[in-house]
């Protein structure tokens, strides 16, 4: 696969991602009801989106360091052993930053 290929790829997922964090931004900064029963399943809930968002973080991250990469030409080198990661995993995964081997 490409670079370019795989630099569009992980260019849109960046943005998907970037949208899904605004999105949970937004529900986790909305005025709470009146209503004190409905509280409690308002905070309930941003207990579950806080996560989501954390996660979300972390793969803005991995994308960006991906896309770094491939700017700096190390795109696709394991980042434990130094051997090359196989397409169909960069395909599958295209942010990955180890070997299935050093995966495990």
């Amino acid at each position: 696969m490409a670079n370019e290929t795989l630099r569009a790829e992980l260019e849109q997922r960046l943005a998907t991602m970037q949208r899904r964090l605004a999105s949970i931004k937004a529900d986790v900064t909305h005025e709470y009801s009146g209503d004190s029963a409905e509280q409690a399943q308002e905070r309930e809930n941003d207990e579950v989106v806080d996560p989501i968002g954390n996660e979300t973080r972390q793969s803005l991250r991995d994308i960006r360091m991906a896309l770094d990469k491939i700017e700096a030409g190390t795109y696709g080198e394991c980042e434990h052993c130094g051997e090359n990661i196989a397409e169909v995993r960069l395909r599958a995964i295209p942010e990955a930053t180890r070997c299935v081997g050093c995966a495990d």
